[in-house]
């Protein structure tokens, strides 16, 4: 038996693809797998290829494997893009419609199976993914059964009929498979895994966990404009905020989702807007506004291939400088960088918690594999979500001597200001874009200036947050460190202990506060390293750039980057870290 396979099913975009993946990998989070799928899709609505790789394992998994074990073809182009993924013991399973041919080169097994005419003999073509998964369900040895309750899930308010057909098509298409494999001398179960734990677990897409947590946070209002891949945390809250008395709403662009966002917070309200690179070039003079005015205020930043309209579903962690220092002018900014689903929901929530503690904005960076992954999650732990709101004051105020404006923009030790919400009988004061007084009326005193931008830049000294920097570091020296953010981490987690098998001590380091950044949780692992690889999805090296800029260190440094669009793979990314130690 197996403890890990992977299975892709691949066609032209929309064709259900997407579904026949959803369809197989469901029943197998039902059966208590781990599971990390991506999906590789083209920029337009229908058309151009599109494939769905899904890795199930019997423990935790964060990436999607090098190899392939089930190839499912709905057309020739996914073959002939894909079977270099598959050994000798690799399946494809190829749609007879389109005459498959197994390329010269291709060590797999063909298996020509009538997808399409099966389903047509029941009544539609429609029907032809679900012949699929039954012929899948063979190779798995998995009884037909098991994906019962995700067809009546999906198919259950057309009628009991429908729900029956689909089933009829996966076992037709099973026991086709099941012929095939008698004829060819074999048994069923061929890629039979070993039983999962039959845990519940959630399975999911990043940024559904980011929304999730923005609703855990107290979110009551999210502004934006749909891009891609960020679209999903609307599309998600625009369903459950609702139910909790709040809004999604749709703005003409980015500027105004930003702007909104800040008026909303402004009145006392947790909310926050969504985008990718191309928006967030919008938001900039907005983020400035925000850091001048003191106002809270979450962004997140779900990266993609740029620039410009770039690589809109391609994977890329190139904005990384830019959301560190896009603003013009200085102001105190925080940017967080999650790397799986779990850490997604529990970090929206503490960024939410550290805007309104220091009165700032705060940039969660997710990226495209990350936001759109389906991975396993963990069911989230409810009794860890703690709301801060800082100095936000919500009760009655004092009177001012003298009867004097309220002071939202008093110099304070640790750089954090008495906050009110508008109305709030004696807490009168100005709010500008330029630089103010105390109570927020325009001043360009050169003591003024000096002391407003220290107390504002003092609030980088009291950020906290939980574990800046994930480490898997069992060598107190090593010859290697590799360091990563973002959804990085799973392949960084498979290749490090590989290392240790091939003889090179390897330690891991991910960091999740990137900025201000974690120089204090990483210096002993950097010292401790012969050399530090840091791994990105950009042609920069841009946090190899920080760490320098940081740490030093540059002797040690070496950069390990990809940016044709693709996530790393952990064999991929085992021997490019082999080439660079040689």
């Amino acid at each position: 038996m197996l403890h890990q396979l992977s299975w892709k099913v691949g066609g032209q975009q929309g064709e259900g693809i997407e579904s026949t993946g959803e369809m197989f990998s469901t029943a197998m989070n039902r059966l208590g797998y781990h599971l990390y799928g991506y999906r590789h899709f083209s920029s337009r609505i229908k058309g151009g290829h599109t494939n769905n790789k899904i890795n199930v394992r019997t423990t935790a998994v964060h990436t999607i494997p090098d190899d392939l074990n089930i190839l499912v073809a709905f057309d020739q182009e996914t073959i002939d893009v894909n079977y270099k993924e598959l050994d000798e013991t690799g399946v494809i399973l190829a749609d007879a419609k389109f005459k498959p041919v197994n390329p010269e080169d291709s060590k797999a097994t063909l298996y020509i199976v009538p997808f399409t005419e099966t389903a047509k003999e029941l009544g539609t073509t429609l029907m032809k993914n679900m012949v699929a998964i039954g012929a899948t369900a063979a190779l798995m040895n998995l009884k037909d059964e098991v994906f019962q309750s995700v067809v009546s899930e999906i198919f259950g308010r057309k009628g009991e009929e429908v729900v029956a057909k689909n089933m009829e098509a996966i076992a037709q298409g099973h026991q086709i498979m099941h012929d095939l494999l008698v004829e060819a001398g074999l048994e069923e179960g061929q890629f039979e895994l070993a039983p999962g734990d039959g845990k519940h677990r959630m399975f999911m897409i990043g940024n559904e966990a980011l929304a999730m947590g923005a609703l855990a946070a107290g979110v009551r209002l999210m502004a934006a404009y749909p891009i891609t891949p960020a679209t999903e945390i609307m599309e998600y809250l625009t369903k459950k905020l609702p139910k909790f008395g709040g809004a999604v709403i749709q703005t003409e662009d980015e500027i105004a989702a930003a702007t909104m966002a800040i008026g909303a917070n402004y009145g006392g309200i947790r909310a926050f807007t969504a985008s990718a690179g191309p928006g967030l070039s919008l938001m900039v003079e907005a983020l400035g506004l925000a850091g001048m005015t003191e106002t809270p205020l979450v962004v997140v930043d779900t990266q993609r291939g740029g620039p410009s309209t770039g690589l809109p579903t391609k994977q890329e962690q190139s904005d990384l400088m830019a959301m560190l220092y896009g603003t013009h002018g200085e102001i105190p900014k925080v940017v967080i960088a999650p790397s799986t689903g779990e850490e997604a929901f529990y970090d929206m929530i503490q960024a939410f918690n550290i805007a309104e503690e220091l009165q700032l904005p705060v940039i969660v960076l997710s990226d495209l594999q990350l936001s759109l992954g389906k991975q396993t999650v963990e069911p989230f732990d409810f009794n860890k979500i703690e709301i801060k709101r800082g100095k936000l004051n919500l009760g009655e105020l004092p009177e001012a001597e003298d009867k004097a404006y309220f002071k939202r923009y008093e110099v304070t030790e640790d750089g954090v200001s008495p906050r009110v919400v508008p109305g709030q009988k004696h807490g009168i004061h100005h709010v500008t874009g330029v630089e103010h007084s105390e109570i927020g009326t325009p001043s360009e005193s050169a003591s003024n200036r000096q002391a407003q931008m220290d107390k504002r830049m003092r609030k980088l000294e009291h950020v906290h947050f939980d574990t800046p920097v994930f480490t898997d570091a069992p060598h107190d020296e090593a010859d290697v460190l590799i360091i990563g953010f973002g959804s990085t981490k799973g392949a960084i987690e498979e290749a490090r202990p590989l290392l240790d098998e091939a003889g090179m001590k390897a330690n891991h380091a991910h960091v999740r506060l990137i900025h201000p950044f974690p120089t204090e949780e990483l210096q002993p692992l950097v010292d401790g390293a012969k050399k530090v690889i840091v791994v990105e999805n950009n042609a920069t090296g841009q946090l190899a750039s920080i760490l320098k800029m940081n740490m030093g260190a540059h002797h040690k440094v070496v950069n390990l980057v990809k940016y044709d669009g693709t996530p790393f793979l952990p064999l991929e990314l085992l021997n490019r870290v082999k080439e660079l130690l040689k």
